[in-house]
């Protein structure tokens, strides 16, 4: 496969259905040419301006709108990174993450504008402000920002092809510690998701650009409007919103930074969606429940969900509600697809999920094992992988291994083969909790309650939860002669971290009950919180 980019198949489509529609929100309709325009415009902005240049890096602090996606192809067009960052960060958080990624400009929306202020003061990082129902000229403007319409007002133009050598960062939150950007060389992106991208919508993958513009812009072609109702700033909405792009389709946004699912349902009717891309039970649950009390989903074909407790009664729900295709991928910001979770109707529930062509089950001396019924192992794949992690080379060597002359990428998730290319997922060996699609870090959490006055000790685990798949939970011990309030306790972890961090549950207790070597049987743990959710519900 020749070299085939994002932005010169966008430009290329762009060039031939200039009238077609890309994007739509409540707000209104968003042309090819348009979109190509507002791209051309700030990749002026971005070089020009704020001269930067291949390898440098931008971000966003955005929610599912527009903007978002003009100012990714401007990165992508001109070889700056973009880099997306979680719009539901504090302050301290999002800073974190600017130095990290080496951002040298952010965009954040009017309403974000005291997080985006607070986080880039003395970085050098400037600043565009996005309209969004807040006034950026009101009384809390943003010092020296520049206003995306002025930027977009002064025109501008995209080179005609993308340099080479430049990389897209995807934030994940890995296994342990702080989140980092999986680097991935945009060369190859498009190459590394030829199965999201064409296979998975039964068309044959190109091995041109020309072919790729061929396909995106023939009427043949099926039409794909796709509503993300995760986050694009997810590493699946990403990929499929992109990948909709790359077949000529449409996008239909939600464009609020909280989900009113009555809204999205709304938008996805009238516009006739055929593809969604949720995030497991979180947001296909609500959908589900939506959809059963106002005429089902008559015009989705394709729903897609990775990384999320995605529950088989939930699939039969949606399933009973349209001629649709679910696809569960088990996929990581590091690489993949490992497997597939495909069911088409009911009958092929209970879900299974085969492995790609790619992926391997390895041992702990990390040799491939055959994939007999029983052998367990960790999940591997080797393939078209990224870079690494960005800044990271340490951690870059643990998670990308040289084996047997092969590149293979290790998250660290074992699994157990059912002797027929199917396996099940066991789960890494790590206490990361998973709520709603949101990586939330065990250590992270205890260090914010470990510093309050009240709390000499803390332990933070996830427990069951019906929708969001998991529930950050947290048991606590006061330093002695101290009082713990748990709801004091609770707004100063807010003050802090994002909400999704905040412990859905918080038990206090006395001790512990450390064994000789600082260790805390977290099954016990556990299992006492369980029993005490138990009786408060008796």
């Amino acid at each position: 496969m020749t070299r085939i980019h994002y932005s010169d198949l966008w430009q290329g489509i762009a060039r031939e259905v200039p009238e077609r529609t890309a994007i739509i929100t409540r707000d209104g309709d968003m042309t090819w040419g348009r979109f190509a325009d507002e791209s051309g415009a700030l990749a002026r902005y971005l070089t020009e301006e704020c001269r930067l240049q291949t390898g440098d890096a931008a971000a966003t602090l955005l929610y599912n709108r527009p903007e978002y996606l003009t100012f990714t192809w401007a990165c992508l067009a001109t070889g700056v990174a973009p880099v997306a960052l979680n719009y539901r960060y504090t302050a301290s958080e999002v800073r974190a993450l600017l130095v990290d990624s080496d951002s040298k400009v952010l965009f954040a929306p009017a309403s974000f504008g005291a997080i985006a202020t607070e986080a880039a003061a003395g970085l050098g990082v400037a600043i565009v402000v996005v309209a969004d129902g807040a006034d950026p000229n009101g009384a809390d403007p943003i010092p020296g920002a520049v206003r995306y319409d002025d930027i977009i007002a002064a025109g501008g133009s995209m080179p005609a092809s993308a340099p080479a050598g430049a990389d897209l960062r995807l934030y994940t939150g890995g296994t342990t510690g702080a989140p980092k950007a999986v680097a991935w060389d945009l060369d190859t992106l498009l190459e590394a998701r030829r199965q999201s991208t064409w296979a998975v919508t039964g068309i044959e993958p190109p091995d041109t650009l020309e072919r790729a513009i061929a396909i995106a812009v023939d009427p043949a072609t099926p039409k794909i409007v796709t509503l993300p109702l995760s986050p694009m700033l997810h590493g699946t909405a990403q990929s499929m919103t992109m990948g909709t792009l790359a077949l000529g389709g449409t996008v239909v946004l939600h464009a609020h930074p909280s989900m009113d699912i009555d809204e999205a349902y709304r938008l996805m009717g009238e516009h006739q969606a055929t593809r969604l891309i949720v995030a497991g039970d979180a947001l296909a649950l609500p959908l589900a429940e939506q959809a059963e009390q106002s005429g089902g989903l008559p015009h989705v074909r394709w729903i897609f969900s990775s990384g999320m407790r995605f529950s088989d009664e939930v699939k039969r729900r949606l399933h009973s509600l349209g001629d649709l295709e679910i696809i569960d991928l088990l996929a990581s910001s590091e690489g993949g697809p490992y497997a597939f979770g495909i069911t088409k109707s009911v009958d092929d529930l209970p879900a299974r999920l085969v492995l790609t062509p790619g992926a391997v089950l390895l041992d702990e001396d990390y040799n491939e094992i055959s994939l007999d019924a029983g052998a367990l192992g960790i999940l591997g794949y080797r393939g078209v992988l990224p870079k690494g992690y960005y800044g990271d080379p340490e951690r870059t060597a643990k998670t990308f291994l040289q084996i047997g002359g092969h590149r293979y990428v290790v998250p660290g998730d074992w699994a157990r083969s059912n002797g027929d290319g199917t396996i099940e997922l066991l789960g890494r060996l790590s206490a990361v909790v998973n709520t709603g699609g949101e990586k939330v870090f065990p250590t992270e959490v205890e260090q914010v309650l470990l510093a309050h006055p009240s709390v000499g000790d803390a332990i933070v685990f996830g427990l069951p939860h019906p929708r969001f798949g998991e529930a950050v939970s947290a048991m606590v011990a006061p330093v002695e002669g101290a009082e713990i309030d748990p709801t004091e306790l609770l707004d100063f972890v807010a003050e802090r971290l994002a909400g999704f961090k905040k412990p859905r549950h918080l038990f206090v207790r006395a001790s512990l009950d450390r064994s000789l070597t600082g260790k805390v049987e977290l099954a016990r743990v556990k299992e006492d919180a369980m029993r005490e959710l138990q009786e408060a519900d008796a």
